[in-house]
């Protein structure tokens, strides 16, 4: 199926630790969780509370270094009394988090639901298939309104979610504010101010602008200790040469390393495009004009080079982390390439996590628990989630919540509040609720970015168990040889007349065998 880019936007698509004890519906668990005689008929299809008699959950869940205890966040205490369901979420550190994960489908010790999950699309289809979890496109259907009617609204979330054999097993984090999908490419107004310079419009005057931040002394004070550039901690592609991908005449479709032109799929990483980008890339890296720390430093030590104002150039989401000097950055657009090529590649999807939520077999009341999580995709149950409660956490101006400044003077207020804070909750992120990550700064920068956005993106595949299988294969052995490969390339530990070689390994290592498997998948969304 074909998605078009615009104000709906488009998607990329894209356990070890202790046996979890009391999560499954063992011993008093079953006790507590024993039904009424009708389950379903006892569940209210609108408003709350869900359930007349009290019922309890058990949640599997990821907690953040930001989070305090679930059970004390005000979201959920205030939640657990609109809707008569008390819920136990069995916390898992973000370190080992997967291994405790795993974990628990092997072992079979289940909890009734996983949430924010981080089920990846072949943990869905594994368990899914297995019966440990359970298809959720009939529950869906008639008791999520709200998900169902953003499901429908966007129909890559529908996609992007259902397996070859119709079945959705997890559901996914929604994200419909363009500026939340999408790192914005941020510079030091005030250093180009100082300096003379324009906004950069091609990579050409970037480099120019870069070489002046280096030289230039714009921070005044005699030293050449200004960093140019930075991003993210990352191998060579994550998020570095991503960035610049789309200066470069290179796309990311399937959430992947690939271009589709004229009906053909192409994983361009050992093409001459590529090469260029790492030439480009390495330039800047041999020159001090990028980071020299950026394989290295943390992502607290990138985050504080952010709010010094002595970085000219860095890409991030929003601005929360240089408010105090906010007056001396900018948004840009993506600069145009050497051929003309000028696109924003790296857009995040729609249903931006995947695998945030899922309902186990041993749940005794499947009904109530998609009710429960349905209230989150809601513009209302999205607000509390985020915000909590109003007065005490945020105020209104406009229909709009805000957090108050008083909350926001409390360090680390957030993360004890919200389990959104840390990511990867499932819930909706609306421009209704968006006002700590979408101010005014980020959309005006945003809007610099939306013209160059792709026309076309294409989701990544849900592929059976046995493809999703090959995939992983091909891709763990791939992926980690062209990001190694790549860091070598741009930091200068490998020469780029090792380029052929490195084009003939990736041919030894199978790359045309995963082309045609994503060749395959996007002719059978052509259909």
């Amino acid at each position: 199926m074909r998605r078009h880019w615009g104000k709906k936007a488009l998607t990329t698509m894209i356990v070890s630790g202790l046996i979890l004890a009391g999560c499954s519906g063992n011993g008093d668990s079953e006790k507590e969780n024993t039904p009424p005689a009708s389950s379903e008929s006892a569940v209210k299809t609108e408003g709350f509370p869900i359930v007349d008699e009290p019922i309890k959950l058990k949640m599997f869940t990821r907690i953040a270094p930001a989070n305090g205890p679930f059970k004390e966040m005000p979201v959920f205490q205030d939640y657990e009394k609109m809707s008569n369901i008390q819920v136990e979420f069995i916390e898992a550190p973000t370190d080992g988090f997967a291994e405790k994960k795993n974990l628990l489908f092997a072992s079979n010790e289940l909890p009734d639901a996983l949430y924010r999950s981080e089920l990846n699309p072949l943990e869905t289809i594994r368990y899914g298939t297995s019966g440990q979890l359970i298809p959720l496109e009939g529950l869906i259907d008639k008791y999520a309104p709200n998900l169902k009617a953003l499901m429908e609204e966007y129909p890559e979330i529908r996609s992007a979610i259902t397996t070859p054999e119709g079945h959705i097993y997890s559901i996914p984090g929604i994200v419909s504010t363009g500026s939340a999908r999408t790192d914005k490419r941020w510079i030091n107004k005030a250093w180009l101010e100082k300096l003379g310079l324009e906004e950069p419009k091609t990579t050409d005057e970037l480099y120019n602008v870069l070489v002046a931040f280096r030289d230039g002394d714009p921070n005044g004070n005699g030293e050449k200790d200004e960093i140019p550039m930075s991003a993210r901690k990352g191998a060579a592609g994550i998020p570095i040469a991503n960035f610049f991908t789309g200066s470069f005449g290179l796309d990311l479709q399937f959430g992947y390393n690939i271009n589709i032109e004229d009906g053909k799929v192409n994983i361009w990483s050992g093409d001459e495009k590529h090469k260029e980008l790492l030439m480009y890339l390495n330039k800047l890296y041999t020159e001090k004009l990028l980071d020299q720390e950026i394989f290295s430093h943390t992502e607290a030590q990138y985050l504080a080079k952010q709010g010094t104002g002595n970085t000219g150039m860095f890409f991030d989401q929003t601005n929360n982390n240089f408010l105090p000097i906010q007056d001396q950055y900018v948004g840009i657009a993506p600069p145009a390439g050497p051929h003309g090529d000028q696109k924003q590649s790296t857009v995040a999807p729609v249903p931006r996590d995947f695998g945030a939520f899922a309902i186990t077999s041993v749940n005794k009341y499947p009904e109530a628990t998609m009710r429960w999580i349905d209230y989150f995709y809601s513009d209302e149950g999205s607000t509390l989630l985020r915000f909590g409660r109003e007065g005490e956490h945020y105020e209104l101006k406009d229909g709009i919540p805000y957090y108050t400044e008083e909350f926001l003077a409390i360090e680390g207020a957030q993360g004890k509040m919200t389990p959104y804070a840390g990511g990867g909750a499932p819930h909706l992120i609306s421009d209704k609720v968006a006002s700590f990550i979408n101010p005014p700064q980020v959309q005006a920068a945003f809007e610099k970015l939306e013209p160059y956005m792709p026309e076309i993106r294409y989701a990544a595949p849900m592929f059976d168990e046995a493809t999703a299988q090959q995939v992983n294969i091909l891709r763990n052995d791939i992926d980690k040889y062209v990001d190694e490969q790549s860091t070598k390339f741009i930091v200068g530990a490998l020469s780029f007349d090792k380029w052929e070689e490195f084009q003939s390994t990736l041919k030894k290592m199978n790359i045309e065998e995963l082309e045609k498997i994503y060749q395959e998948a996007y002719d059978k969304m052509e259909k």
